[in-house]
């Protein structure tokens, strides 16, 4: 069961709205977000490119970029190491077009999830090599591959790493000792020493304010790719605050009238093109689109889309990647199915290991998420591989994934990752073992693995005017960190309902408040465990999101329902 509880921050809203011309409900919620002191509130509402944090700032990106320039100015071959998800993708499509711009001899090469696996590797390097390339620049990726980069040296290579990754460490009788590829140059914001603002920038950010010292005279491409940054950051789920949330606004703004062909084509296979885009948009559309090329055949087919001048060409290309996309929604239903039935209702470990060795490994991480949303405990879905095993892992707060595999490292060939997200290898044998030794080490309390609703404001259906619900649209884009309002209301009687939708998976409700006011609710859910809670319940408590509903030219408030409890006074 859930725990309900109001978040307050504490400040002067009613001042706040003033200032700002917001309501002071609003003003509550920017506060709830951690946005403190005016000059963070001016930036979340209105904050521009401007305000972006100087690239300069992280560390080693003045050499990094002195030395790429001396490459490009001495014609030396450079290859880039990408990675197959969007974030790896949209990187190696912002450094290919910022350093052809600048006339370097370049190319790129992009791992094979199952061939090559996470990152550069030997046999990269070696293709590399023999192509007579002289520079590798990584991108999402080398901050963990010392091994992999002391060799590329060892042939003669230069190497720039360029990544967002955690540093791998050990941890030893005088403390953790942190270790990092002998590059050329490292550029990664959560390197020792760092002092950049915003550690939380994703590979493709690193990239894009590389270009931005190395080449800030070209501002109309880095205009252009401004929207690459932005479909990256929600594609791999960086928080949505501070600059972040700058560059997803800007993006957004930009894609609405990209001129990028693949793009303009994907958008259109979709049935987005012309439309309003948000960041629901990138998260559940394009960047699930451009992921499914590396997931389920070659990650090269969405950086061809993005590179594509070619309209006929995009238009096939996007029809490619939107039929891959549909088989892997199909491919996740089954495989989710699978491991419930495996877990089955109750489950007592605290750290889910889920074997499930006919799901194609790339789909470990997307059925991860959705296992721990459904269990709320911290999930690994484990997979065969050609070689032994291979799986992802998502977390809740309070658990870091990272720490917890690098505490099990023995019983692991390889892993990395973050605090909450992780992928690893490891031989079959020590299948169970993990699963014993993650459990021993958790030390989370039963009420760490209770999920947490934090309500923003108890709304009443008096305050949700129509302009009040156009008015939310200041708080966009949303996302991780800083996610849609969360408003709630109690003692709540269902009066009807009425099931809607191609699959019956819609619900609509007409509801009653105490003060007896009547209104519509959709909710879209599990509808049987709702209506046993409301039949049983009488009353109910509910988490909404209002919206406007446009029918026949009318324009009306509804109510979108998304968590629902009995209230206490009425539960059995």
């Amino acid at each position: 069961m859930a725990i309900w509880s109001l978040v307050n921050k504490g400040g002067n809203f009613i001042e706040l709205g003033e200032r700002f011309s917001i309501p002071p409900i609003l003003a509550r919620i920017i506060r709830n977000r951690g946005v403190v002191g005016e000059e963070a509130m001016q930036k979340y509402l209105y904050g521009t490119r401007e305000d972006l944090y100087a690239p300069g700032l992280l560390k080693n990106m003045t050499k990094a970029t002195s030395l790429m320039r001396q490459y490009i100015e001495q014609g030396k071959k450079i290859r880039i190491i990408g990675d197959y998800d969007v974030d790896g993708i949209c990187a190696t499509y912002i450094l290919m077009k910022g350093l052809s711009a600048l006339g370097a001899d370049v190319d790129y090469a992009i791992p094979h999830r199952i061939i090559d696996g996470y990152g550069i590797n030997e046999h990269l390097i070696d293709a590399a090599h023999e192509a007579g390339r002289e520079v590798l620049i990584t991108c999402d990726n080398g901050i963990a591959a010392g091994s992999q980069i002391a060799y590329a040296r060892s042939l003669g290579m230069s190497v720039i790493v360029t990544d967002h990754h955690e540093v791998p460490y050990e941890e030893g009788p005088e403390g953790i000792r942190y270790i990092l590829p002998e590059a050329d140059a490292i550029v990664d914001p959560k390197q020792p020493g760092e002092e950049y603002p915003n550690t939380g920038i994703c590979g493709a950010v690193v990239a894009y304010k590389f270009l931005q010292v190395l080449c800030p005279e070209k501002e109309e491409l880095l205009e252009e790719l401004l929207e690459i940054a932005a479909i990256a950051t929600v594609g791999d789920v960086m928080d949505l605050l501070d600059e972040n949330r700058i560059i997803v606004k800007e993006g957004l703004r930009r894609l609405e009238h990209t001129g990028n062909r693949g793009l303009m084509a994907l958008l259109s296979v979709n049935g987005l093109w012309g439309k309003k885009l948000s960041a629901y948009h990138i998260g559940f559309v394009i960047g699930p689109c451009l992921n499914a090329t590396g997931r389920l055949d070659v990650a090269d087919t969405a950086l061809e889309l993005l590179l594509c001048n070619d309209e006929r060409q995009a238009a096939l290309l996007a029809g490619q990647l939107k039929n891959l996309n549909d088989s892997r929604k199909s491919m996740t239903e089954q495989n989710v199915a699978i491991a419930v039935e495996q877990l089955g209702e109750q489950v007592e470990d605290k750290v889910l290991v889920v074997y499930l060795p006919e799901c194609h490994e790339s789909l470990a991480g997307i059925i991860a998420g959705r296992i721990k949303e459904r269990y709320y405990r911290p999930t690994f879905v484990i997979t065969k591989a050609e070689q032994g095993l291979k799986g992802s892992g998502r977390s809740i707060p309070g658990y870091h994934m990272h720490k917890a595999l690098t505490q099990v490292a023995h019983l692991l060939d390889k892993f990395g990752g973050h605090a909450m997200a992780a992928g690893l290898s490891l031989p079959e044998e020590n299948l169970d073992k993990l699963r014993a030794a993650l459990n021993q080490n958790c030390d989370m309390t039963e009420e760490q693995m209770q999920k947490k609703i934090s309500i923003d404001y108890p709304l009443s259906y008096a305050e949700c005017s129509m302009d009040f619900v156009k008015e939310l649209d200041l708080l966009e884009p949303f996302g991780n960190g800083n996610v849609k309002p969360v408003f709630a209301q109690t003692r709540i009687k269902v009066l009807s309902e009425k099931v809607m939708g191609k699959n019956h998976n819609v619900g609509k409700y007409l509801v009653q408040n105490q003060q007896g006011q009547r209104y519509e609710m959709l909710y879209f859910g599990d509808l049987d465990a709702f209506r046993a809670c409301y039949s049983a319940s009488n009353l109910i408590k509910l988490v909404f999101y209002p919206s406007i509903n446009e029918y026949m030219g009318r324009e009306s408030v509804q109510f979108i329902m998304q968590e629902y409890d009995a209230c206490e006074e009425t539960k059995p």
